[in-house]
């Protein structure tokens, strides 16, 4: 059974743009600590929790009891270390494999491969695979997030090394991982390691560069994402003291240095003996670390099919400051508020709906304010008249109706009644203009049954 609603900082309120609206809803609590949410191409959510361990969420907001993976007497965690990253392999359905990022018991970086057991709800434990590790001279700036890229490559994101102001200057340096984006060939070997370098990497053959490295200049990027549908990719990198950052590049872009330490955001930070601006690659979106904010944590572009006012907005959070905000194709930010999380990832599901984490324990949906016209219900209703002039009858049973929501195309809201506890309902309705409007029908059991209805 669904939790119940539970709406930020008020019970049904929206926060509203006047060209979106953002809502989120809580879909289950009871983590430990949550870092990641991924899909292997099912209905199943896997939920990464920082101690070592991933749940698997159901449909029905039910977690399984024996977790998917559990290796948290591998993990050290703590601070900014954890098991941090999950991904799937593409051809996860045929060959089993997945890869995990974690810092090990040394406070080192690991990369490896697990495969699924015969039980499609638990990983085999030890069948892991070492594919890449790194020494972690400090204990932040970690990285953590590594997701297989449009060309079926493995990306994976490293943080500085640590410490402030990154004092070794590793993210410019070529001849180390930290502060890297990484792309690795993990179904083939070569060179003695578990995978391969592509031949088209940028740094390929350059006797002062390692081929791992597809970009540069990166702090501590805490979360990245394709989006398949524009082939970008969009980095949210935290910042020292002054900017949070985010990038965005065509994903075929290699060889691209995002500026840290010379520059955090698009200004100066520390400039010696570095290239000149021409050379380097300057965020899509800065913000300030003022007023409370701290983190950035990046998300995804909702390619989703439900709310279509948010359709191919990227949405990311700050960590502190708890607000939620999105950026369009045109480079036009939206703040959207505070919603009350301490928000450290978000997360796609098999049909791109998004849902993010609270690092305090739970799993939120992200709720666009325009439904989609396409009728979609698995449950049985039955509504007349349609079209409608006056009073609209609703029948639900077995099922109990606890909230009715009316809404024009443009996504405004022109009715809307909760607390119904009623099998069957006749609603009258308000004085509306012609048209056609979406019926939001909402369970006791929070099943959402969306109707296309037209007023006469």
């Amino acid at each position: 059974m669904k939790i119940k609603i539970f709406y930020l900082f008020a019970l049904s309120v929206f926060f509203s743009t006047t060209a979106q609206t953002v809502e989120v809803e809580l879909f289950k609590n009871g983590f430990s600590s949550p870092v990641d949410i991924q899909n292997a191409g099912d209905d199943r959510l896997f939920i990464v929790e920082q101690g070592g361990r991933i749940r698997i969420l159901n449909t029905d907001a039910t977690i399984n009891t024996t977790p998917f993976l559990d290796i948290s007497s591998q993990v050290s965690s703590g601070g900014e270390r954890g098991l941090l990253g999950l991904a799937f392999h593409p051809n996860y359905a045929n060959n089993g494999y997945f890869y995990v990022y974690y810092t090990n018991n040394s406070g080192d970086t690991q990369v490896s491969r697990f495969t699924v057991s015969a039980d499609p709800d638990i990983a085999d434990a030890t069948s892991e695979l070492f594919i890449l590790t790194q020494d972690q001279p400090y204990s932040n700036h970690n990285g953590g997030c590594l997701q297989f890229g449009p060309d079926g490559y493995l990306y994976i994101g490293l943080g500085d090394g640590g410490s402030a102001g990154d004092p070794e200057n590793r993210a410019q340096n070529l001849g180390t991982l930290l502060g890297k984006m990484l792309r690795i060939d993990v179904d083939n070997t070569t060179g003695g390691n578990n995978y391969a370098v592509p031949v088209d990497n940028p740094f390929v053959g350059d006797p002062n560069a390692l081929d791992e490295i597809w970009a540069s200049g990166l702090r501590n990027p805490w979360r990245f994402s394709f989006d398949f549908t524009e082939n970008n990719i969009w980095i949210a990198d935290v910042g020292q003291n002054q900017f949070e950052e985010i990038n965005k590049q065509p994903s075929t872009e290699a060889g691209l240095n995002y500026g840290w330490r010379c520059y955090e955001g698009n200004q100066p930070y520390n400039t010696g003996g570095c290239p000149n601006q021409s050379e380097l690659t300057f965020p899509e979106f800065t913000y300030p670390l003022t007023g409370g904010y701290c983190a950035v944590t990046g998300g995804y572009v909702y390619r989703g099919t439900v709310y279509t006012d948010i359709a191919g907005l990227y949405f990311y959070a700050d960590v502190c400051s708890q607000i939620i905000g999105t950026i369009d194709d045109a480079g036009n930010q939206i703040n959207h508020g505070s919603f009350g999380g301490t928000w450290v990832s978000f997360g796609e599901d098999v049909n791109k709906e998004l849902y993010i984490a609270d690092l305090n324990g739970a799993i939120y949906k992200i709720k666009g304010g325009v439904l989609s016209s396409e009728e979609f219900s698995a449950d049985s209703v039955t509504i007349y008249p349609n079209p409608v002039k006056d009073s609209l009858h609703i029948d639900l049973a077995p099922q109990i109706l606890k909230k009715i929501s009316l809404f024009d195309l443009k996504g405004t809201i022109v009715y809307n009644e909760k607390d119904i506890n009623k099998t069957k309902k006749t609603l009258t309705l308000p004085r509306l203009q012609k048209g056609i409007y979406l019926l939001k029908l909402t369970t006791q059991d929070n099943n959402v049954i969306i109707k296309k209805i037209t007023v006469q």
